[in-house]
This record gives structure tokens, C-alpha cells and sequence, in this order.
């Protein structure tokens, strides 16, 4: 079974940045990485082929959503195919994803948090996620089901 993968949330790119800042990802092998929850109460399971194009995650996003989990972009940043911003990547370290995500239950209100919160220029936020949506756009990642189980976000 594949299904083409819709982009996600906007503030996914900054969970996956917030990610590799706290070294939450674990690379297995080149085409597989395991990816640690906010909380680290979760393990996200991905695969990438990026000559084919196909991607999977044991995220809620992912698989019951339809979109491109933030645990699939943390796996392309860490190989090298979305852009990284090294300033805002550090500024977003610590942040807990999950709780917000929770309390809020609006990515733009936890959006809208994390950037007053922790300082951030808005315009330069927004600039960024947008070259990494560009190219994620390019991608035209499909889901092809590697994985049985899934793990809620």
C-alpha cells in the first residue's frame, strides 16, 4: 500500500529542528532512524529512500494523517535534503513539544509560544519553514508501509 504524503503543519518543521537540537535521533543505517518523542516516552520508527521517494514513520502524523511527520523531516535534515538553520535549530532546544501540543491543541497558538517565548524573529521563522516546505513540495514523498506498529504522537 503507498499513498502520497500531504505537508504537514507548519510548526512540524520546528519540532523536527527542535529534534536534532536535542539529539533525539538515532541513525540505524542509510535508510533508517529511530526518533525520540519531546517527552521521550515515544520511539518513531523511519525509513527514507530518497531515490524512490518513499518514506514511512510509526508517527500519528504519518500514519493516521496523512502528512510528512516531523520525525521524516528530522531524518532528511540529519541527511542532508531540508535545509537547516544552525541559530534557530539551537534556539529551539529544550522545547517540549508534546506537553505544549497538549495543553494548547492548536499548532499556531504553540507556534505563536515557542517564538515570543524563546525570543524569535517571526518573519525569519516563517522565512525558514517555508524554504523547507519548498523543498518537501519538490519531494513528492509517498508512504509505502514498512512498519506494523504505530506509535500516537
Amino acid at each position: 500500500m503507498s499513498a502520497f504524503l500531504r505537508l504537514p503543519p507548519r510548526i512540524k518543521v520546528l519540532e523536527a529542528l527542535g529534534a536534532i537540537s536535542d539529539g533525539r535521533i538515532e541513525v540505524l543505517n542509510d535508510k533508517e532512524a529511530i526518533v525520540r518523542s519531546s517527552d521521550g516516552t515515544r520511539t518513531y520508527r523511519v525509513y527514507l529512500d530518497v531515490s524512490r521517494r518513499e518514506v514511512d514513520s510509526t508517527d500519528n502524523g504519518t500514519v493516521h494523517r496523512g502528512y510528512i511527520g516531523y520525525p521524516i523531516i528530522t531524518f532528511l535534515m540529519i541527511k542532508g535534503l531540508l535545509p537547516i538553520n544552525k541559530e534557530l535549530m539551537e534556539s529551539l532546544k529544550g522545547i517540549p513539544w508534546k506537553k505544549l501540543n497538549e495543553k494548547y491543541k492548536n499548532y499556531a497558538k504553540v507556534m505563536e509560544t515557542v517564538i515570543r517565548d524563546r525570543g524569535l524573529n517571526e518573519d525569519a521563522v516563517n522565512k525558514y519553514i517555508d524554504q523547507v516546505m519548498a523543498v518537501l513540495r519538490r519531494m513528492n514523498l509517498k508512504r509505502v508501509q514498512r512498519y506494523n506498529e504505530v506509535t500516537e504522537e
